[in-house]
């Protein structure tokens, strides 16, 4: 698979300071999935092309994980070592990665000046046929030709195959051309050979920057980049859209990705930053610094965006997170690079796969807990085990508890009136039922515990989130509740 990158910007040669990359050395780089290499097939001052050639490894492709979902065979007959597709992104952010950043040091303004360029890709599998070649290209202000290819040219019969050569023309400046490629080249053929999780909307958002929020493909863009994972697809277009994050619950409760999350945004909501999960995090992080916690629990760790701001605390000497979920444990330990962590740094952390619901021996012992948008996803006759679990059994010296305010829904156009924001919440409480409970847990194990709101406070109906924070009093007893041991 190559991909060429020509321009006749005068002098020509100006592309090898853009590029970071001598025109007089060919330079090779190892990748997980083979090797690149990176050439200047022609190098004058009238006209410079460079290469980025991609060896791909077709027996380590068989030895990576990869969550296609295609068909038994798929590993071992396939066109990943001959098209263009997210090896091509991956290669592009760490070759080129100074380029897409627009940085030049030598030519500091170089890199903001829109020059022509060539690119052409040999070639791209495209699912939605020439015609979303040029929808996705067009609106960008390219030029697209696309070359296509018939399955077979001894059987016409048989029709087109979905492999093209791509080639874009534009005046435009370098890393936007990068960038746009970065991103659409696993829209194309709707795949990525790596997980997709939180981190992967903060990438699409981050390199869509300037252009995704008006592309008239945007929607298209946005779930084939994430894997058609529609709760991060929601996440994204909403942030492209200026509004906060969905309310979603898959961080806290170890749900299905891909459940459906009628909750939306109001139209008046406040900035996106921070938003709303946001808030609840840095609020949960407060507490437990101001604590003084050195041996925290993430409860319903999910894909570990708490666990990655406790592993950056380092007053935090060790930390557990549990989860119900085991894809959700793989992502937290994608998410963390559990397997390139410092020895010192990993023994710092530890994933449990286990219940909320049953006495774990492993969750006795630490300083506090935080349990974010959890309880909700708990049938409400699991409460009191949970409650057993966490205040008799475990009993940290604090712990840090959200929930959504029921209250607040109605603030919400898009959901209807007498329905919770995710398909997977069991109940949510108003902030009197909140305030209930959680004075009557306290009182039960020896707690004293504070309320506060979570996010912007409507004067009727209060924040979108509350927060309990419950303190262990010191020579409390827990009492033992009639059932025995969960």
């Amino acid at each position: 698979m190559q991909l060429t990158i020509t321009t006749t910007h005068r002098p020509a040669t100006d592309l090898g300071y853009l590029l970071h990359k001598n025109p007089g050395r060919v330079q090779s780089f190892a990748q997980s999935f083979g090797q690149a290499h990176v050439l200047y097939p022609e190098a004058a001052e009238e006209r410079c092309t460079v290469a980025l050639l991609l060896d791909i490894d077709a027996v380590g492709l068989v030895r990576m994980p990869h969550d296609s979902g295609g068909f038994a065979l798929e590993q071992y007959v396939n066109d990943r070592p001959y098209v263009a597709s997210s090896f091509l992104s991956v290669a592009l952010g760490e070759i080129f990665g100074s380029a897409m950043a627009s940085r030049c040091k030598d030519r500091p303004e170089l890199a903001e000046q829109a020059i022509p360029l060539e690119a052409t890709i040999g070639v791209v599998a495209c699912q939605g046929g020439d015609g979303l070649l040029h929808r996705l290209f067009e609106p960008l202000g390219y030029t697209v030709h696309a070359t296509g290819y018939p399955l077979d040219p001894r059987f016409p019969e048989w029709g087109a195959s979905p492999y093209y050569t791509l080639t874009l023309r534009g005046v435009i400046r370098l890393r936007d051309l990068l960038t746009h490629i970065y991103v659409l080249m696993p829209v194309l053929d709707n795949d990525k050979h790596y997980w997709v999780g939180d981190d992967e909307v903060e990438k699409l958002l981050r390199r869509g920057e300037g252009w995704l929020a008006t592309h008239p493909e945007r929607e298209l863009i946005a779930a084939r980049y994430l894997r058609n994972h529609r709760s991060l697809a929601r996440d994204a277009l909403a942030r492209l859209a200026g509004l906060p994050d969905p309310d979603t619950a898959a961080e806290g409760g170890g749900t299905d990705e891909g459940a459906p999350n009628p909750y939306e945004q109001p139209a008046a909501a406040p900035e996106r930053a921070p938003n709303l999960h946001e808030q609840r995090l840095d609020a949960v992080a407060a507490v437990l610094r101001e604590a003084g916690a050195k041996r925290v629990l993430d409860l319903g760790c999910g894909e570990g965006r708490r666990l990655k701001i406790l592993l950056a605390d380092h007053a935090i000497e060790q930390i557990a997170g549990m989860d119900v979920s085991h894809r959700a444990l793989e992502r937290a330990a994608d998410r963390l690079h559990l397997d390139r962590l410092p020895p010192a740094q990993r023994q710092r952390i530890t994933l449990l796969n286990g219940s909320l619901t049953y006495r774990d021996r492993l969750l006795e012992g630490y300083d506090a807990a935080a349990v974010v948008e959890v309880i909700e996803h708990l049938d409400y006759p699991r409460l009191v085990a949970f409650e057993r679990v966490l205040f008799e059994f475990a009993r940290p010296g604090l712990v840090a508890l959200t929930t959504p305010n029921q209250e607040y829904n109605r603030l919400f156009p898009s959901l209807p009136a007498g329905t919770v924001r995710h398909a997977d919440h069991r109940f949510e409480w108003t902030r009197e039922q909140f305030h209930g409970w959680a004075e009557a847990v306290a009182a039960r194990h020896g707690y004293a515990v504070r309320i506060s709101p979570l996010g912007p406070e409507d004067p009727a109906a209060g924040a979108p989130s509350q927060m309990a924070v419950f303190t262990r009093q010191d020579g409390a007893v827990a009492p033992t509740l009639e059932g025995g041991e969960q």
